[in-house]
């Protein structure tokens, strides 16, 4: 916005440069006024008969000029006195041109001498600039012409090269010679010039300005009262600042009727005391506008004109205006706010507090004594030290220096204790501001401890669901336990008759072989289901594997079954127990037998590079994976059946019909082997089970084909082991069956007994070992032995160790349990044969 205080310096200025001018105008004046005088006793002069002499065309050629101005036309004492004017120069000069005479006061304005004006050197070639040639040549026309030319302004050329202003007047003499009066009036030029930069100056900003401007020529009544003004000259700005368009050289009454008597008055006053006012107020009749104005009186004061300098401020003032009504508003709403804070503060359940940086308390609520039954007065200017817990005082002191830094605290629970002597569990918010801490806490003693009774209930229902599934599966490892124990038992019987047939005799001994392996079968199905069972990694392809599975099946599924395999034309390959995944796909494909009650296709497909979806809760992976399918056209199952369909002894099939256990045991094999099975089923539509498993690169040379069952491998005679057994019963029978097989066996119960053995006596052909024993186990052992004995050949055996389950066997040998003659016979044949021969010592 223009500020108004720019306008009175301007005009002032504007009003010097004017008093400088007219100044200038009355000196030119009297100057011309005096020549008038000179020129008029030049004309006397002559009229009385005096004779003047051109010394430029009489004298002589080298003849002296007179000096001073005792000489020539100026020498006459009468015309010197009447030119003896001190800001008038005269000059006598040919119609070429050239200066003949010259006063001094000519002389002082040019900067020449006599002497030079005696040389010759003025001249209108020296005193006339270029610019101003035309105009000396037409003056010295129309001397020739009519005998005097018009006065003229023009520039004159110094000695020195600067110029001044000249006002002129010239004379034909009657000896043809031109006489010229020469007037300096370059101050008034000056003046002229300053005031004409001055009056563009205030133009381009009475043009350019943003605020209003005009000048006004007031009307007075009878009354002397101002009733009128009309607009002398308005700026562009005018209109757009009023609204009033074309308002110059027309009356306001006639723009705007019901304009105010009060701005009449106001203007009316500054034009008869000449006093400049300030002022802002509305003009109602130009539209509600308010108006920012200074006023002055310009001119002669009988004019009763005023210059106005005037900004629109409406949207200031309304929103002047309405800050006002907002502050008055956030006043109110301020204390009532106030008041809210207040209230709140009193009636709040939760514990209020103001502290300082160092955690004293300046000022708390009234839910300090409900909750605690400290009154405010026992907490204020004291910091909580007191009253916390002693487990929770470092905590809480940490947490104050957090604060203090300028962390707000979201979340924090201590202990404060109570006027009773108990504590109280509080759960604390709270913000640093200002140097303060602001703090909220809110009291959760008994939802903690309805949480901690929740916890509880939650720990024992899970132990009652651990306790119903170990019940579960006890009770369905106990059935089948019992009914092939049954089978044991009484084939047992029947054995002990001595006059049983020999036929009957083979009969009831291969149905205790066969229970036997059926309950082996039994075991490694649980071990499998738990993740527990001892595998013996390697890396083959599934694609190969597939097709053999599948070939296989035909005996399984039945002749009403079509088995179909789709596979890719490349290798995949996974490490992974080959028996325990033939086992996986067997037991998913008598699952899938089962399903299509013996009639259908059963599908197996192999897809390499596959990711792994997210299956029962866990996150999907990238892989790669081989994903191993098996779909089925059966009945399909249910979403309650497929949630339960991996657990332990859960079967859908009649009593008598299956385990429960065949799916659990490919849920344990994939899980312990890196990957999962889906399964994915609807009524009627069959269903399919995928089996995941990692991909990896292909093996650096095939694997070797396992040695077929040779049968017993008698010992060669003389043969020693060393027995480490725990289990008295099973050590006892371990030890015959070695000596029947023709070692010569040393029992010992545990591996440190081993050690003592083998360091007095370290002549034995091999060490046979149980895996889990109290003390030093039997990897361990072997680890131990192959420090000591590297050539001494180590068999280890076990039926469930979870370190064989998460480690593997350390390349040591494994006879799983239970095991029969033929398989230890073969074993530690093979561990024999395979020991590296001791050298012959050195003579």
């Amino acid at each position: 916005m223009t500020q108004l205080g720019h306008a009175p310096d301007l005009a002032a200025e504007n009003e010097r440069l004017r008093t400088a001018l007219a100044a200038a105008e009355r000196a030119r004046d009297a100057a011309a006024a005096e020549a008038l005088a000179a020129k008029a006793a030049l004309a006397g002069t002559a009229s009385a008969g005096t004779e003047f002499v051109d010394t430029a065309r009489t004298a002589p050629a080298g003849a002296a000029r007179p000096s001073g101005e005792g000489g020539g036309l100026l020498g006459d004492p009468r015309l010197r006195a009447a030119l003896g004017i001190p800001t008038v120069g005269v000059i006598v000069f040919d119609m070429a041109g050239r200066v003949l005479e010259a006063n001094d006061t000519f002389l002082a304005m040019s900067g020449y001498d006599r002497e030079d004006l005696d040389r010759g050197r003025l001249s209108g070639a020296t005193l006339v600039p270029p610019e101003w040639q035309p105009v000396s040549r037409r003056v010295i026309a129309e001397l020739q012409a009519q005998g005097r030319s018009d006065s003229t302004e023009r520039e004159y050329l110094r000695r020195d090269g600067s110029r001044f202003w000249g006002l002129c007047a010239a004379t034909r003499l009657d000896d043809g010679n031109g006489f010229e009066f020469i007037i300096d009036i370059t101050d008034r030029r000056r003046t002229e010039e300053a005031l004409r930069r001055s009056e563009a100056r205030y133009r381009t900003l009475f043009e350019a300005i943003d605020a209003g401007f005009c000048v006004i020529a007031l009307r007075f009544g009878a009354d002397g009262r101002a009733d009128d003004y009309r607009f002398l000259e308005v700026n562009p700005a005018f209109a757009h600042h009023t609204g009033l368009a074309d308002a110059a050289g027309r009356w306001m009454r006639d723009l705007a009727p019901d304009h105010e008597q009060h701005w009449f008055d106001l203007y009316g006053r500054v034009a008869r005391t000449g006093e400049s006012v300030r002022f802002m107020q509305p003009a109602r009749a130009l539209g509600e506008r308010w108006y920012e104005v200074h006023a002055f009186r310009v001119d002669a004061p009988e004019d009763h004109h005023v210059a106005i300098l005037f900004n629109d401020v409406t949207a200031q003032r309304r929103l002047e205006e309405a800050l006002r009504g907002l502050n008055e508003t956030l006043e109110r709403q301020v204390a009532a706010r106030t008041a809210e804070r207040d209230r709140i503060w009193q009636v709040s359940r939760d514990m209020l507090g103001v502290a300082d940086a160092d955690g004293v308390w300046l000022s708390v609520n009234p839910a300090w004594t409900a909750i605690l039954g400290w009154q405010p007065e026992e907490v204020v200017g004291r910091s909580s030290a007191w009253l916390e817990h002693p487990d929770d005082q470092d905590r809480t002191r940490d947490e104050i220096r957090r604060l203090a830094d300028g962390e707000p605290t979201l979340s924090f629970e201590n202990r404060f204790r109570t006027r009773d002597g108990g504590y109280r569990t509080l759960s604390w918010r709270a913000v640093p501001f200002e140097g303060s801490l602001y703090c909220v806490a809110r009291d959760v003693t008994d939802q903690r401890e309805r949480a901690q009774r929740l916890v509880q209930a939650e720990e024992a229902l899970r132990q009652s669901q651990k306790m119903e599934a170990v019940g579960q599966l006890t009770g369905g490892v106990a059935h089948d336990f019992n009914n092939l124990l049954t089978i044991i038992r009484s084939s047992v019987d029947f054995l002990r008759r001595p006059d049983l047939p020999e036929a009957r005799k083979r009969r009831y001994l291969d149905a205790v072989s066969d229970t036997v392996d059926r309950a082996a079968k039994l075991t490694g199905q649980l071990l499998a289901f738990a993740r527990r069972q001892a595998l013996a990694p390697e890396v083959f392809d599934v694609v190969a594997r597939l097709q053999g599975v599948a070939d296989m099946l035909d005996t399984v599924t039945g002749a009403r079954i079509r088995v179909v395999t789709r596979g890719p034309e490349r290798p995949c390959f996974v490490r992974a127990d080959l028996s325990q995944f033939e086992t996986a796909l067997i037991n998913m494909a008598v699952n899938a037998r089962d399903a299509m009650e013996g009639e259908g296709t059963l599908t197996l497909a192999v897809a390499c590079g596959a990711e792994k979806p997210e299956i029962r809760g866990h996150a999907a992976a990238a892989g790669p994976f081989v994903a191993i399918s098996l779909t089925d056209t059966g009945t399909g199952m249910t979403p309650s059946v497929i949630d339960k369909i991996f657990e332990p002894f859960f079967t859908t099939k009649e009593v008598g019909k299956g385990t429960g256990l065949g799916l659990s045991q490919v849920f344990g094999f994939a899980k312990q082997s890196g990957g999962d099975v889906d399964v994915t089923s609807r009524v009627g539509q069959g269903s399919t089970f995928i089996l995941y498993l990692p991909e990896v690169a292909a093996p650096a040379e095939p694997g070797r084909a396992a040695a077929p069952d040779e049968g017993l491998a008698p010992a060669r005679a003389g043969q020693r082991v060393l027995l480490v057994e725990d289990n008295v019963g099973v050590g006892r029978f371990a030890a015959q069956i070695l000596g029947d097989l023709g070692y010569v066996a040393t029992w010992v119960t545990n591996a440190e007994a081993a050690l003592d053995v083998l360091g007095q006596d370290a002549a034995y052909d091999a060490v046979f070992s149980d895996v889990v024993m109290p003390g030093m186990g039997g990897i361990e052992l072997a680890k131990t032995l192959r420090r000591r004995h590297p050539d001494l050949p180590v068999l280890l055996t076990s039926g469930y160790s979870h370190v064989l389950a998460q480690e593997g066997s350390h390349g040591f040998p494994l006879l799983h349990k239970p095991y029969s003659a033929e398989q230890l016979s073969r074993m530690l044949a093979s561990a024999i044969g395979q020991r590296r021969p001791v050298p012959a010592p050195s003579e």
